[in-house]
């Protein structure tokens, strides 16, 4: 009886984990895709902080690599 609710809540997190990073992972590589996009969109966010391409094509790179690591680990479920 006990190990039911044991299996259970343990089945209830590992579903709840998934869905956190796949969404954060989705989330995540959004906000690393408009990085490299932000001239297209109409950002321009190299020109409201001062001029500095090299950062923010750096953080859009750690927001992808990030954003897809939290999207494997979701999809993978290993934990």
């Amino acid at each position: 009886m006990e190990s039911d609710f044991k299996d259970k809540q343990r089945k209830s997190y590992n579903n709840m984990q998934t869905v956190y990073n796949v969404t954060m992972g989705l989330l995540i590589l959004g906000i690393g895709l408009m990085m490299f996009f932000n001239e297209k969109i109409g950002l321009n966010l190299t020109e409201k902080f001062g001029g500095d391409s090299l950062m923010i094509y750096l953080f859009g790179s750690l927001c992808l690599l990030y954003g897809g690591f939290r999207l494997y680990r979701g999809i993978k479920k290993d934990y």
